[in-house]
């Protein structure tokens, strides 16, 4: 009896099938296994520090010495502006700060002149007051006297006068008698005598009474002259009480004068500032890239020169998608792979986690509370450092890299 015709099952080819599929089952569990814990991203690019270099004062462009794509380092100089004009404005702000310097020396100075001054100017009014008093005094004294004089000598007029009106009727009366012989001429003649002498008294009484009158207007001219004096000297006391006002007048002005020195070495620093802002240095040590000034254009004050890009100091900004950040946290360790270089990989760890994805940070950010709302998984930008030693090559900003992190 023939044997039977063997079954698919026990044929080499199905045992051949089986085996492949285990050896597939077996690689896809030795892959899972591999890149558990990791979180990779295409969607990620080499980013850097990119400095706009603008110019701080306004002026024509005298020389550029960079072009497009050079490499400088930190303090080489970029661009040169005319200084002629901020170099006349720094003269004149040091010629300023000379003549406010000055001004501020006199008026130091004047303190304690003024001081000095006001002091011995209260002495000396002080001193002329009180001289002036005293001439007043004794002038008034002299008024009186002779006011007292005055009324002697006028009661000495009158009496004079009654004594030759008195010996003049006497004479009157002889004159009758002698006509008469009652009386001798010798008696006559005693009596006209008498009544002269008493008349020459009377009239000498009167020059004495003219001359104290005299003596009296001058002595009230004298006083009315003492009295002004003492007034302006009264005056000139009080106006040199004022001397601690005027002493803190003086320091006023000396302060007020330091201020304008201030000021004036404030403008001058500000000028020399302005000087050297016509020379435009590198920052930093870079690159040179979009060069938009030439020699002869004149330019304002922050109006962009030229860009420098940073290549030494670059980073990776990788947009992993939010389901990808349960695990990732700074400090893990990364690995990213430059297009540019064949895929060449450099090590790196995650620096930083963006607080919001960068759908946020656009310029018409999404608003799902308006519309119709389409779900789409957002994009968290993650920035990884990249390690010291990148060999022999330089990464640029812009360059595509795929980055993985890894969560474990």
């Amino acid at each position: 009896m023939a044997d039977p015709a063997p079954s698919f099952m026990s044929s080499p080819r199905f045992r051949a099938l089986i085996g492949l599929l285990v050896l597939v089952a077996i690689g896809i569990g030795v892959w899972r296994f591999m890149v558990r814990g990791q979180e990779s991203t295409d969607d990620a690019q080499v980013d850097g520090s990119v400095t706009l270099i603008a110019a701080r004062v306004g002026g024509t462009i005298k020389a550029m010495h960079v072009v497009d794509h050079q490499a400088v380092q930190a303090g080489d100089v970029l661009v040169e502006l005319d200084p002629r004009e901020y170099q006349i404005a720094v003269d004149k702000a040091r010629a300023e700060l000379a003549d406010a310097e000055a001004s501020a020396i006199a008026a130091q100075n004047a303190v304690p002149i003024t001081s000095t001054t006001a002091a011995s100017s209260v002495i000396s009014a002080q001193g002329a007051l009180d001289s002036a008093r005293a001439v007043m005094a004794a002038t008034e004294k002299e008024v009186d006297a002779a006011r007292a004089r005055l009324a002697a000598v006028e009661a000495r007029e009158r009496e004079a006068r009654a004594n030759a009106a008195k010996a003049a009727r006497d004479v009157d009366r002889l004159k009758g008698l002698l006509a008469k012989d009652e009386i001798s001429q010798q008696q006559f003649d005693a009596a006209t005598s008498a009544a002269d002498a008493t008349k020459a008294s009377a009239e000498a009484a009167r020059a004495q009474v003219v001359e104290v009158e005299a003596a009296i207007r001058v002595a009230e001219s004298r006083l009315a002259q003492a009295r002004a004096s003492e007034s302006q000297a009264a005056a000139a006391l009080e106006a040199a009480r004022t001397a601690p006002e005027q002493v803190a007048a003086t320091r006023a002005r000396a302060t007020s004068a330091q201020a304008r020195v201030d000021q004036a070495r404030a403008s001058l620093a500000q000028a020399e500032l302005n000087l050297q802002h016509t020379t435009v240095k590198a920052p930093a040590g870079g690159v040179v890239a979009r060069k938009s000034a030439n020699p002869g254009q004149v330019v304002q004050s922050g109006q962009p020169l030229l860009s420098l890009v940073q290549v030494s100091d670059v980073w990776v900004t990788a947009n992993f998608k939010e389901t990808q950040l349960a695990h990732m946290q700074p400090g893990q360790r990364a690995t990213i792979e430059v297009d540019a270089f064949g895929g060449r990989s450099f090590e790196g760890k995650v620096e930083s986690i963006a607080g919001a994805t960068g759908a946020r940070f656009s310029l018409l950010p999404p608003e799902n509370a308006t519309g119709n709302f389409v779900k789409v998984v957002q994009r968290v930008p993650v920035k990884i450092v990249l390690s010291d030693d990148q060999g022999d090559v330089t990464l640029r900003p812009g360059m595509s890299v795929t980055s993985t992190v890894y969560t474990r």
